[in-house]
């Protein structure tokens, strides 16, 4: 077969959730299947991260736009390779594909009631496209891929789609995630502190950072430790904003700010925390969840959504809306040291489940699969 990929923002220096996913499949497929030919879409970036082989080219693709580059540069391209399927990664697609689409639909979060909460222009440009592409090549795709059963549910209630046009490809982590012994020389760069709390947030109101914030202030008032807390992605000013509407003003001392953290370094961010705050309202998997655990540092999530799944039945489970919860996690993590052992071993011993190349190898399987369904041999 030739199969044509859409990764479109792979190059771009600060990738995040969705880059990573394709990215790491993409380089284990490179590994593993010498059979089939690949065509992989990427728009022009600093960061060329994936290597060509004998049989999986790289095309850089300029456009102006990302919905001209999706909807009429990438369906002339993967024409003229004379591709048998199309997958695109990213939860969008062409409206007019020349092949047969399998789709990566990671969530169905903007076809839900928004969270309450503020969001950029990007952000809500992003919902609204995705509101109007989505339904439709979800319909006209060969297969749907998501990342987790909790998600295949939302996804079928929302689209009515059938049971056997939904797969559930679970991700993996990077194996640069385990757990070191010598982090300060690399956390050293971002805050003074040899112990603190870690939370990796954004604007996106399903991140709960507001939530996040106020439990952190009931933590302080609590802890006779008192760690700072350490946020990456984040601006000072956003937070400042945060603290003063919740009338938390007080904590800013308690905060360090790390700005975007290359992914190189996050293994050692993770390793020197006491605990990795990932308390969203909502999730379709959660990545970050695998790597603080596969770094062997105790993870604080919610018990909502696909985070329970993914995290497992050992994970430290918390109320998002709840903030006094959450800072009570925080306090027995901090108080009980056989506690926190437990919960660093669980850890490591749950993210053995996961990797990149079993993810990569269910997707090979999806697209014979496919080959199959459409009549292509």
């Amino acid at each position: 077969m030739k199969i044509a990929i859409e990764a479109q923002r792979i190059f771009r220096k600060d990738k995040h959730g969705m880059d990573f996913v394709i990215l790491e499949e993409l380089r284990k497929i490179r590994d593993l299947d010498h059979k089939n030919e690949y065509f992989v879409f990427v728009a022009p970036g600093n960061d060329v991260c994936l290597d060509e082989s004998e049989n999986m080219h790289v095309n850089v693709l300029k456009c102006p736009t990302y919905p001209l580059w999706e909807q009429i540069a990438l369906p002339v391209a993967v024409k003229k390779t004379g591709a048998d399927i199309l997958h695109c990664t990213s939860n969008t697609a062409p409206l007019k594909c020349p092949v047969p689409l399998l789709l990566t639909l990671h969530d169905v979060i903007f076809m839900e009631k928004k969270h309450s909460g503020s969001s950029s222009l990007y952000q809500k440009l992003g919902w609204r496209y995705r509101r109007m592409v989505v339904p439709y090549v979800a319909a006209h795709s060969a297969c749907v891929i998501t990342v987790s059963e909790y998600e295949k549910k939302r996804i079928k209630k929302y689209l009515d789609l059938p049971e056997d046009r939904v797969k559930v490809i679970y991700n993996g982590y990077g194996e640069h995630f385990r757990p070191v012994s010598d982090y300060y020389k690399v956390t050293s760069m971002y805050l003074p502190d040899k112990k603190y709390i870690f939370f990796l947030g954004n604007r996106d109101p399903k991140k709960n950072t507001e939530g996040t914030l106020r439990a952190y202030a009931s933590y302080l008032g609590r802890s006779s430790r008192r760690y700072p807390l350490l946020i990456a992605d984040l601006d000072k000013n956003y937070v400042s904003y945060l603290l003063r509407v919740n009338s938390i003003g007080w904590i800013m001392p308690y905060l360090r700010f790390a700005g975007y953290i290359p992914n190189k370094d996050l293994p050692y961010l993770y390793c020197g925390a006491s605990a990795y705050l990932y308390t969203s309202l909502r999730e379709s998997f959660g990545i970050p969840l695998l790597e603080s655990m596969a770094c062997g540092t105790p993870v604080i999530t919610s018990r909502t959504s696909a985070m329970p799944e993914i995290a497992g039945e050992g994970a430290v489970l918390a109320d998002p809306d709840d903030p006094a919860d959450i800072a009570s996690c925080l306090i027995r993590l901090e108080v009980d040291e056989a506690y926190r052992k437990n919960i660093s071993e669980y850890g490591l011993r749950r993210v053995a489940e996961f990797s990149w190349k079993t993810s990569a190898e269910k997707l090979l399987e999806v697209y014979e699969d496919t080959a199959y369904s459409v009549g292509i041999h």
